[in-house]
């Protein structure tokens, strides 16, 4: 039987993406490979984790789909088991990386550089102002009337943080900005880790027209850090709500950003008939917080706070020419975040334009769409039950993140990629094969894998969490991993000591900064400067 898939070459696949119609083109190798070489337009699904990943990112099953790897192989097993879930126009890119890089196309390194790449554009395009670390110092040490905010997550905030500053991620600035500068004659520094989301951030409310003087901190933390200045850590320090005067003075700021980018207005019905067209893609996106989203979101979106959207876009739409809908009840953080895709290229961007309750509403988080079904016939076991097996021989395959693993693990577990276990088998020495997982259904997946390789395969249901809940021993470290611990890309600060953490951060800074000269070269990107 012929294969489900095409080939396409490098030229054929630049056109593709340049033209005007629909396309999706996924990198299926492991995020640390992929974040070492790959094409400029690619998501990254790894093979690993394809049925939880692909569902979401390309939900037309006959959306035209091109997929890469190094030549290895991967994206012809990715094609052939999309096949079987259903979708219909698939190629995948001769020679992969290294024949579209020998057509003459540029190859790129990192994690979302479409993002990055913009972050460095904004600011040689509209000239966002910035203060060094060495310059901030000064100031609070001057004690000029200031507030610091971090344009981050709270996870990435809690692990460290800019003295004094106070967490607001990135779509959150124009909305809850009122609430820590009220007076025009604070000046307000946005930071982040290195410098995107410091920029956008900056710019947001710079584009917002707040009256205070507004900078972004050069290099954020990394540059904090660098400059011999001390991190704070541990801190949850936030605004956990809006007043009635500083929100409605967010929504009129946001109402004229909505204005000046041209952002659309749409309503339920017309999203209802977009939902039930078949030969368009529509993503549905609420871009509040966590709490919001768990607490009630539009039937059928997907969580993407807004900065986070705006900083790591392939992360949570792959397919280029797609409809994009933000949902936010408030509005706020909606126009925000259209704002910045419109100027990332994303032609139909729309805010909805009521409150979901037409669309229907859901309740609490989300687990990402799964496709192929689950196997039926795979043992499961508890905590106890697991551990009294690896006493009896058995091993203990942990497919967490490498870094997550390195953290703490179950005593005795082995690392280990799915994709890879394959190949990795022979180092099992035989025997019963207990898988564990941040998802138990990936788990399910890989243990019938090995089970079909002839392998005795079981589960420990709830993997880390039913560990530590039953109290039983935890490791540190990587161990004896079974499969190379390349599925990470490793930022500057998951290296393991003070020398290379900062070699690592002065190399990331200058390759960020140097982006925007690369994405001039073939394969590049360009994006349009907005009066």
């Amino acid at each position: 039987m012929a294969d489900a898939f095409e080939m396409i070459d490098a030229t054929a696949l630049l056109a593709l993406l340049d033209g005007d119609g629909e396309v999706a083109l996924i990198d299926v190798r492991e995020e640390g490979v992929f974040g070492a070489r790959h094409l400029l337009s690619a998501g990254n699904v790894p093979l690993s984790k394809l049925e939880l990943m692909i569902g979401d990112l390309v939900p037309r099953r006959d959306t035209r789909l091109v997929l890469c790897d190094g030549g290895e192989g991967l994206a012809e097993t990715a094609a052939r088991r999309l096949a079987g879930f259903g979708y219909s126009n698939v190629a995948v890119l001769d020679g992969g990386t290294e024949g579209w890089a020998a057509a003459g196309y540029e190859l790129f390194s990192g994690l979302y550089v479409p993002s990055k790449a913009f972050g460095e554009f904004v600011e040689h395009a509209y000239g966002t102002p910035r203060v060094t670390a060495d310059q901030l110092k000064a100031m609070m040490d001057g004690g000029e009337k200031l507030v610091v905010v971090d344009s981050r997550p709270m996870s990435e905030y809690r692990v460290m943080n800019i003295p004094r500053g106070i967490d607001m991620p990135g779509a959150e600035l124009v909305y809850r900005i009122g609430e820590v500068a009220p007076d025009p004659d604070t000046t307000v520094v946005v930071n982040c880790a290195g410098r995107t989301r410091s920029i956008i951030g900056a710019q947001s409310l710079i584009n917002a027209g707040i009256p205070n003087k507004v900078v972004a901190l050069e290099n954020g933390t990394m540059g904090w850090h660098l400059a011999g200045h001390t991190l704070e850590h541990g801190n949850e320090k936030h605004i956990a709500s809006v007043t009635p005067a500083t929100e409605e003075e967010a929504v009129s700021r946001a109402e004229a950003v909505g204005s000046r980018f041209g952002i659309r207005r749409a309503s339920v019905d017309q999203i209802k008939a977009w939902g039930s067209e078949t030969d368009r893609t529509l993503y549905i996106l609420d871009v509040r917080t966590a709490e919001e989203f768990a607490a009630a979101h539009p039937a059928g979106a997907r969580h993407a706070p807004g900065g986070q959207l705006v900083q790591s876009t392939d992360a949570y739409i792959s397919v280029r020419g797609a409809r994009v809908v933000l949902f936010d009840d408030r509005k706020v953080r909606a126009l925000m975040t259209a704002s910045w895709l419109a100027q990332l290229g994303w032609q139909e961007v729309y805010v909805l334009d009521h409150f979901a309750a037409g669309l229907g509403l859901e309740t609490g988080p989300r687990s990402p769409l799964m496709l192929g079904g689950l196997p039926g016939d795979v043992p499961t076991l508890g905590a106890q039950a697991a551990k009294a097996a690896m006493e009896g021989g058995a091993t203990l395959l942990n497919l967490s993140r490498s870094l997550t693993h390195r953290e703490t693990h179950p005593e005795g577990a082995r690392f280990a990629i799915r994709s890879r276990l394959s190949e990795d088998m022979a180092a099992l020495g035989g025997g019963a094969v207990i898988v564990m997982a941040p998802d138990d259904r990936q788990a399910l997946l890989a243990a019938a894998e090995l089970q079909a390789a002839g392998l005795e395969a079981s589960v420990l249901v709830g993997g880390l969490d039913a560990w530590k809940a039953a109290e039983l021993p935890l490791a540190a470290g990587m161990g004896d991993p079974l499969s190379p611990t390349d599925d990470v890309y490793h930022r500057p600060y998951d290296r393991s000591n003070k020398e290379e953490i900062e070699k690592a951060m002065n190399d990331y800074l200058v390759w960020e900064i140097a982006l925007v000269e690369q994405i001039k070269k073939p394969g590049g990107v360009t994006f349009k400067h907005w009066d």
